[in-house]
């Protein structure tokens, strides 16, 4: 597939572009600094401008494309780019930024004709991760039907994007995906920043003691770019297992006492639900930081 692809540059686009190049894509990073990378197409974009963003996808890729007998068009857009997180810039700016590159984006794709659209959205959705004081989920696991209603501006802006896509969607027809994405681990990250959270899991409460690896990330777009027909659909990402070395009932009974439980759990089982992603999608994350640290208090072989 030709891909369109925003935000390459960022944490989670800078393996997920090249994973995607790596399954036989042609894919363009549009960003506003380069990813440099050899097998992906840098484009810088502006996609706060709505002609500089619509231009971007009617556009060439690469100067290969012009022995073509006739320009070629996006097959699937991937939408990653943003303000991509709290207190980097004002609020107002996070906002604004993220609300308006997200509609540009999707409105260029539907008018140019693009069937398939994969979008970022965010477990801060949920209105957990960037409240003030302590907001504890109301049911466990949590799934895509948990209510919305953050308070921050960051997840503001990721829920006026799923509105925003899900109208676009209505009007056009076209396969619309949103991944409300948890908190993204690089493989070298495990040994830099998991051992805090193995020994003091209050540390991963607000991210729901979730946490998804990129290259799981990588394969959760592809799933998504292989799965024709769901119309419009949000999906949590998460790997399987929690970001913490407790069990499932030990985080349960010190963090959500008195929170419903609507299903059993397994022992080490993410209260950030895939179930629908693995049902529809065929998503099954492949890495765990169990590959890479040894489990507190396990006896050394």
């Amino acid at each position: 597939m030709r891909i369109f692809f925003t935000g390459g540059s960022g944490k989670a686009g800078r393996h997920v572009a090249p994973y995607l190049a790596q399954h036989g894509h042609h894919v363009t990073n549009a960003d506003l600094v380069p990813l440099a990378h050899p097998a992906v197409a840098d484009l810088r974009v502006d996609l706060t401008d709505a002609g500089e963003t619509y231009s971007a996808v009617a556009g060439l890729a690469t100067f290969e494309e012009l022995e073509l007998p006739e320009k070629p068009t996006y097959d699937a857009v991937v939408h990653f780019a943003a303000v991509p997180a709290i207190l980097l810039r004002s609020d107002a700016a996070t906002y604004a930024t993220n609300v308006l590159s997200t509609y540009n984006v999707l409105e260029a794709a539907t008018r140019l004709g693009v069937r398939k659209i994969v979008f970022a959205s965010s477990e801060t959705t949920y209105g957990i991760c960037f409240a003030q004081g302590e907001r504890r989920p109301l049911y466990v696991p949590v799934d895509e039907d948990h209510p919305t209603v953050p308070e921050d501006a960051y997840a503001m802006s990721k829920v006026a994007g799923e509105v925003t896509a899900r109208s676009f969607q209505a009007r056009t027809g076209a396969d619309v995906y949103g991944l409300r994405i948890n908190n993204v681990i690089e493989p070298h990250e495990y040994a830099e920043m998991f051992p805090p959270f193995l020994a003091d899991p209050s540390l991963r409460r607000r991210n729901l003691f979730a946490y998804i690896d990129v290259r799981d990330l990588g394969q959760m777009v592809q799933r998504c770019l292989e799965t024709d027909g769901l119309g419009y659909e949000v999906f949590n990402v998460a790997n399987a297992d929690m970001s913490v070395a407790a069990t499932t009932k030990e985080i349960q009974n010190r963090f959500y006492d008195g929170v419903e439980v609507r299903r059993e759990m397994a022992r080490d089982e993410t209260f950030y639900a895939i179930d629908k992603a693995r049902d529809l999608l065929g998503f099954e994350p492949q890495h765990s930081w169990r590959d890479v640290l040894p489990h507190p208090g396990a006896r050394p072989s």
